[in-house]
């Protein structure tokens, strides 16, 4: 519906329009494009430095930063780092912001106004009306319009940071399957060589008539699976490492980066958390990031009943000539707006009040499941710790003390040196179990840690690795 009135405009309507351009232009960018608060959240959560690569000095000093660390055995911090500045994916991921950022100042500019002409003329009698129209209805509704994107521009920083957490949680679990794949390595090809050493010796006395094809078959069936072991162990080894190269968005020279010989060492005492489902109703960024969405949400279903019927409403000077080219011009103002006759806006309320009540119920969800996260991940890293204690304390001190009385019943001619080959494949089987048990210690923390922080990553050690572990015990 248009309405147009010619007479001279009221100031107080100047006034508006003069406003409407004010605020339509005061919303402009930050510096930092929102980056800050993801920073800060990064440092606090991981102390780790997170940089978005916006021009050439940026991705300088970050090529500079990754080299350095590379320079030097990559330690698991140190791998962390190159993977939350040098990662492409996550560099891809930091555009959301300015996506979001985008949409909140758009919010806070008025949309542009609107010319309108109409001209008509027969012979010398003309009719010409002008009108320059603004949406006034987007001034009164924008303070309002500008809470809901300022509250998903916030959710957009933390769904940000849970990103850069999530992968530098990937990139810890790939750092320690990595390292452990390399020490599985070198120990199923100690298996090999100790199964070889059994097999050519056990070839050589059948020759000799003083061994029998059973044993001889033996010892070749278990050269035959410890090389077995070993092939898949390299196998793992190479695809844990190329898993990690990616993580760190490495290529060219960069992916001969070293990694350390060994894991690190099982602390002394597991941590204690008897408040852990508290902790993470208060510190979990998927939960806080819900909370604002629902909110978002609830200021959005406020607008939406705000403007179920009315929403378009312009307003702005108009002039019309009537008669003769040459005569004046009569100056008034028009006003524009939708009349709520076939759509009165009940869908829209509907559908806003549907989104809404359905973002309640996930974020309640999200707290259920939250909960049970971080028992089970919990539950996790105390029995992994427990297993890993067990190898460390029990089964490999065992094992070792068998190999040095058998060196001594070897010695004093007691056994043979096939019980001798035989015991030492066990005692290098039971340390590349040790190896496994405080890699999957490793990656329950890792777990544990990001189940304090938002939704976790659960994982279980490599199949191949697994069977390789499984062939080495059985010798």
């Amino acid at each position: 519906m248009i309405i147009k009135h010619i007479c001279p405009p009221p100031r107080r309507l100047a006034w508006a329009a003069l406003a409407a351009f004010a605020l339509g232009g005061c919303t402009t960018f930050s510096k930092d494009g929102g980056m800050t608060a993801v920073e800060q959240i990064t440092q606090e959560r991981s102390g780790k430095d997170v940089k978005w690569a916006r021009t050439d000095a940026d991705r300088d000093a970050i090529d500079k930063r990754v080299a350095e660390l590379l320079a030097k055995p990559l330690s698991v911090d140190d791998a962390v780092q190159v993977a939350l500045l040098n990662n492409k994916g996550l560099q891809a991921g930091f555009s959301d912001l300015g996506i979001s950022e985008a949409d909140l100042v758009q919010t806070g500019r008025l949309p542009n106004p609107r010319f309108s002409m109409f001209r008509a003329h027969r012979g010398d009698d003309y009719k010409i009306e002008q009108a320059l129209t603004f949406n006034i209805f987007a001034l009164v509704t924008m303070p309002l319009a500008m809470e809901v994107e300022k509250r998903r521009f916030a959710r957009m920083q933390q769904l940000v940071a849970m990103d850069v957490l999530r992968l530098a949680t990937a990139t810890r679990k790939a750092w320690f399957i990595a390292v452990a794949a390399d020490e599985t390595v070198r120990y199923t090809r100690h298996v090999k060589s100790a199964a070889d050493a059994g097999a050519e010796l056990a070839r050589r006395m059948a020759q000799a008539g003083n061994w029998s094809k059973l044993n001889q078959a033996r010892e070749q069936g278990f050269y035959a699976d410890a090389a077995l072991s070993a092939v898949r162990a390299e196998q793992t080894q190479t695809g844990a490492r190329e898993q990690l190269t990616r993580l760190l968005g490495l290529w060219g020279a960069q992916i001969e980066f070293k990694l350390p010989e060994r894991l690190p060492d099982l602390p002394k005492t597991a941590d204690d958390l008897p408040n852990i489902e508290q902790t993470a109703m208060e510190q979990r960024l998927d939960l806080q990031a819900l909370r604002l969405e629902t909110a978002a949400l609830a200021k959005n279903l406020g607008l939406t009943k705000t403007t179920r019927f009315i929403n378009a409403l312009e307003f702005g000077p108009a002039r019309v000539l009537e008669g003769q080219r040459s005569d004046p011009y009569k100056n008034g103002f028009e006003v524009s707006f939708e009349l709520p006759i076939f759509d009165w806006g009940g869908a829209k309320v509907a559908k806003a009040e549907a989104i809404y009540m359905q973002a309640v119920n996930r974020a309640a969800e999200s707290a259920i499941n939250a909960r049970s996260e971080v028992r089970e991940n919990y539950k996790g890293y105390r029995t992994s710790y427990d297993i890993a204690r067990h190898y460390r304390d029990e089964i490999v001190p065992i094992r070792k003390r068998i190999a040095e009385e058998n060196q001594l019943r070897y010695n004093g001619m007691l056994i043979g040196v096939f019980d001798l080959l035989a015991d030492a494949r066990a005692q290098i089987a039971s340390v590349n179990g040790s190896i496994e048990a405080l890699r999957d210690f490793w990656l329950a923390q890792s777990d544990l840690q990001m189940a304090l922080i938002g939704k976790p990553m659960m994982s279980a050690p490599p199949k191949a690795a697994m069977a390789a572990q499984q062939n080495g015990a059985a010798h």
